[in-house]
Order: C-alpha cells, then structure tokens, then sequence
C-alpha cells in the first residue's frame, strides 16, 4: 500500500504541504523496506509519529532535553548525554543507548552527530528502524494499539490523540 498526499493531508489536517511533501516520498521508501504494508500497521505507525511529530512539524524535542539528564536506563552516562541525545527523528529516537543502537545498525554516526536524525530521510527512516526493532508489526496486527503506545511512549502520553488519528488513519486507508 503507497500512501498519497491527499491521504496524508487528510490524516494529518495540520501538517504543511511542504512537510508532507518533504516527508512522503521516504514514509513510502521505507514503508516497503521494513514491511509497514497493511492498513492496520500503516495506521498504528502514523498514529504513533504523527503524535510525536506534532502531525510532520517536528523533528526534534521541543524540550531541551535536561530532562534525560544522567538517566542510565536511556544509556545517558556522561555529563551532557540528556541534551545531546534528545528525542529526534519523527518517532524521536531518545538517549545514548538509542543513538549506539541505531549507529550500529544503519552505520551512521548518530551519536558523533546527532543532528543528522532530523535530516529528511533520516528522520523518517529513524521511525521505521524504531518501529522493526520493538516488533511493532506483529503488535499492529494483534490490534493492540494501546501496547504499541507503551512501546514507543514509554507509558500513554497523548493517549488520546495517538488514538485519534489511529482511527481517522484506518479510515482513511480502509
């Protein structure tokens, strides 16, 4: 399944044309490359980064990520770690940890140069390589919205609106 921009736009009410334009060639690319080909893991992805993303308006932390500050289960070890390795990408990929994590796997140096998470393709593809890595396929498929929020929340920030555009998401796509 390729998405389209009127699909999008109508998902995404509040995103840009020029970000939705910017973003949809590698939402497809690396919708086929990580097999997020069905309605439902479709849907469950774009709920997930459209939250996280504020609907393809950010692709890094509004916060300037102090908060990450010395927490060990994020792999922030040394002084400095929360703000350096904020959230980025359109799933906002978090932490030391993440950063090694996804340089080891893409072989690209994200923790030398994390800025690159908000580079076009990389912000997109970043989400896809978050979403493979926690087997959030086989939870879409299940229908189990609710766990993929934990998953990639870490609890149920923004419940609702992840919610929301899941469904207008189904709909869209049905």
């Amino acid at each position: 399944m390729t998405l389209n921009y009127s699909q999008l736009k109508l998902i995404y009410p509040f995103a840009s044309t020029q970000k939705i334009t910017l973003y949809l060639p590698f939402l497809n690319k690396f919708a086929l490359t990580y097999e997020v080909t069905t309605a439902l893991r479709i849907s469950a992805f774009l709920a997930q980064i459209g939250h996280e993303s504020g609907q393809l308006q950010y692709c890094e932390e509004i916060a300037d990520g102090s908060a990450y500050e010395g927490r060990q289960d994020l792999g922030n070890l040394f002084k400095g770690d929360g703000r350096r390795f904020k959230g980025r990408g359109l799933i906002q990929i978090t932490g030391r940890a993440n950063y090694t994590d996804i340089s080891d796997d893409l072989k690209i140096d994200f923790v030398r140069h994390p800025e690159k998470l908000c580079e076009p393709e990389f912000a997109v593809k970043s989400a896809f390589w978050f979403w493979n890595r926690r087997k959030l396929n086989l939870i879409a498929d299940q229908k189990d919205f609710k766990r993929i929020t934990k998953l990639v929340n870490g609890g149920y920030n923004g419940y609702n609106e992840r919610f929301e555009l899941y469904e207008k998401a189904l709909n869209v796509l049905k």
